[in-house]
């Protein structure tokens, strides 16, 4: 490369022959002049030997040819193929495009306030629960685009509820609700084109709109995907958990340092750049959307209801009437006629039953109290409405005096010959 410079400039800046140029540098002239003759540096270029597909190349193309998507493995087998899996895979990855098409992306342009991208991350660290239980809990991440600020929230479980609650809870501390939610094809929010109920209702009070992706799209919510990489990299890597509270004031606190990042793409730092985004978005209504868990169930006698496969105690002064199960992300509260009868932190492990000790003291007392007016009913005296006693007969009396026999003796009937009288 050196030399090749330096002949260059000899031959065409200063003029120096051919010839003085080969002595100089102590090439030879036909070096030189080849060098002369390039317009472009040298570069060595390996002559290609071939390779083992090479000969099964045809195979490949008549199955992709019927079977785009034919993964490599599969390929493999189908050719019989016995060397490295590498180079088969290799040569493919070439292939495939030429029958299964291209389906470029659009850069997507973000503006102020119009889209807010939401997606869960299920970090590896096992949570631990409360008895005795551990286990992987979704976290939800919400990004706005335009100025990538991060907000995330750890839920109890992926119900609608839950999810709905987790973004309330996101978007009350913002003040503001962007234009329209992204979301993936997440079961509790919609399926297909089509938004659920409670998600659908959650976004009219709100005045913004959920739109669903289509499947096998990424590239559509690349920016919250990059949260959740992010959140993989830089937050959870050393860090222990004791609850899923300790979990998310330890996400509150790093948050903040993790939205003062300088981001390449856009050149600005997301909690300076957000108020550019809060200024576009629209501002929240009077009236909290209902979120959370909720059902109406009539309490049985065992005075229990349960709430994400925990059983909760209940007042059993209501029990056989309608009572209304609320479930916020921590606690979950029963209702009677608007009045309270139960109020729990709620579980966040699974298959546990959780009693208030009154409710224990009252049930107790309620079975006390039964037994006592059963037995008093069972010996009380009955009277007549003049104070005359009830007699109280038994049931055979009035058998005979009606003359109903229910158990009749059958006849007997004599026999003739040898032998004791027989009933036939």
């Amino acid at each position: 490369m050196e030399d090749w410079a330096e002949i260059r400039r000899l031959h065409r800046a200063e003029g120096v022959p051919i010839r003085e140029i080969a002595r100089r540098l102590g090439v030879a002239r036909n070096t030189v002049r080849a060098a002369l003759a390039a317009q472009r540096p040298p570069r060595y270029e390996r002559v290609g030997r071939g390779s083992l597909v090479d000969a099964v190349e045809g195979e490949i193309r008549g199955l992709l040819k019927e079977f785009p998507r034919m993964p490599a493995t599969v390929i493999a087998e189908r050719i019989g193929w016995g060397h490295s899996i590498t180079i088969l895979k290799d040569r493919v990855r070439v292939i495939r495009p030429e029958y299964v098409g291209i389906d470029p992306a659009d850069r997507i342009v973000h503006h102020p306030g119009a889209v807010a991208q939401c997606d869960l991350w299920f970090p590896e660290t096992r949570i631990p629960v409360g008895h005795g239980q551990v286990v992987v809990l979704p976290v939800l991440a919400m990004t706005l685009t335009y100025s990538r600020f991060i907000s995330a929230v750890m839920l109890p479980s992926r119900q609608a509820g839950d999810l709905l609650a987790g973004m309330w809870q996101l978007i009350s501390a913002w003040g503001a609700v962007s234009k329209t939610l992204v979301w993936d094809l997440e079961s509790a929010i919609g399926k297909g084109r089509r938004v659920s109920a409670p998600a659908a209702a959650f976004a009219g009070v709100l005045a913004t709109r959920i739109r669903l992706l289509p499947p096998r799209d990424p590239e559509s919510k690349g920016v919250v995907e990059r949260t959740n990489g992010f959140l993989e990299t830089s937050f959870l890597p050393g860090r222990v958990f004791t609850s899923p509270t300790d979990f998310n004031q330890q996400l509150a606190g790093w948050l903040p340092r993790a939205n003062d990042r300088l981001v390449r793409s856009t050149g600005a730092r997301p909690n300076q750049a957000v108020a550019v985004d809060l200024a576009a978005m629209t501002p929240l209504p009077p009236l909290a959307p209902m979120v959370g868990l909720s059902t109406r169930v009539r309490l049985s006698r065992d005075y229990y209801v349960r709430v994400d496969t925990n059983d909760y105690s209940v007042d059993p002064r209501v029990i056989g009437r309608l009572v209304d199960v609320t479930a916020t992300l921590n606690t979950v509260r029963v209702r009677c006629g608007g009045v309270l009868v139960a109020e729990h932190p709620r579980c966040w492990a699974h298959r546990v039953v959780l009693t208030d000790p009154t409710h224990v003291t009252l049930a107790k007392a309620l079975r006390q109290a039964f037994t006592t007016n059963r037995l008093g009913r069972e010996h009380a005296t009955r009277h007549h409405d003049d104070g005359t006693t009830v007699m109280l007969r038994a049931l055979p009396d009035y058998d005979t005096l009606f003359g109903v026999d229910f158990n009749p003796t059958p006849p007997v009937t004599p026999v003739t010959g040898h032998g004791p009288m027989v009933t036939q």
